[in-house]
């Protein structure tokens, strides 16, 4: 994990709980501001699992990494929007993107940090890897939160709720809701249903990270659960669908920028790029958010 601040701690404090990985390497610019993370966690092994814990300010210890996680960079503060960060972020990861590659050739690369989707695609371009080894955590996060409330709606567990929010990890996403479905069924026939309520549950969702900010300063907890979710995709190749940031080369007649769109994710990244049958009003907002990614997107 490159970036150990709240996300990348309470991302590696997931991962160490759950055992999600075998090893675990906390990186910072000063190695003495994360060695207490390295020890907090540690001191746990008595009631977790076998985890080995590095903390370091040295790149090569990055060397024979599976997956490598990053989250360093500026945050939101309140009144920001998360384009807000482009231009500090995009430096950030322009510093960061060859020494990964240096020391971790074969890894897959998770960016999380903001805005994710102009930081994942510029990632593309400097990393020079393969199509799919370099992904964001995108909108996942924003689907997990709209199936929550969804939830609420249609009383039923969110993992029984088949709905993704698309596009821009940011305000220019939309709910694809012509897809959505619970047990098959589609949600619009649900007696629950009401385009409304389900489009006050999306803007709840779309809106709810200003709404956390502006009470605790940070959202961390659920993030952090997302990056664990993402990595045991990966490493344990579960082949599962998630709505995560990509470079689009033609899908949904989009290029040159990413976006998150549905995607298959296992061991080698992002499997392959769904393209789901979106309704031409859904289209649209796609369209729109690409316009609005595309004016941040940085040219090689």
């Amino acid at each position: 994990i490159i970036g150990c601040g709240r996300v990348g701690m309470t991302a590696a404090f997931t991962m160490f709980v759950k055992n999600t990985v075998n090893e675990l390497v906390l990186y910072g610019r000063c190695k003495a501001d994360i060695v207490g993370e390295q020890l907090d966690l540690e001191h746990a092994m008595s009631f977790t699992g076998t985890t080995k814990v590095t903390a370091t300010d040295d790149y090569s210890d990055i060397a024979q990494s599976d997956v490598v996680v990053i989250t360093a960079g500026a945050s939101q503060k309140p009144g920001d929007t998360r384009l807000d960060l482009t231009e500090k972020n995009l430096a950030i990861i322009e510093s960061i993107i060859p020494n990964v590659v240096k020391y971790a050739p074969e890894a897959i690369i998770l960016i999380v940090s903001n805005p994710v989707d102009v930081l994942t695609y510029r990632a593309y371009q400097i990393a020079g890897l393969p199509k799919g080894r370099i992904l964001g955590s995108g909108t996942t996060l924003d689907t997990s939160r709209f199936r929550f409330h969804l939830s609420e709606i249609f009383k039923v567990h969110p993992r029984s709720i088949h709905a993704y929010i698309l596009g821009e990890h940011g305000d220019s996403s939309f709910p694809a809701i012509s897809q959505a479905t619970i047990g098959g069924q589609p949600l619009t026939t649900f007696a629950q249903f009401s385009a409304d309520r389900v489009q006050k549950a999306f803007e709840i969702s779309r809106d709810a990270a200003y709404k956390i900010i502006a009470s605790k300063g940070s959202t961390y907890y659920a993030i952090g659960v997302v990056i664990d979710q993402i990595v045991s995709t990966i490493l344990e190749n579960k082949r599962s669908v998630l709505p995560v940031s990509v470079p689009l080369h033609g899908q949904y007649g989009l290029h040159g920028l990413g976006l998150s769109v549905p995607c298959i994710v296992g061991r080698n990244g992002v499997e392959e790029i769904l393209e789901a049958k979106l309704s031409w009003d859904e289209k649209r907002k796609l369209e729109r958010s690409a316009e609005i990614i595309r004016g941040f997107t940085k040219r090689s």
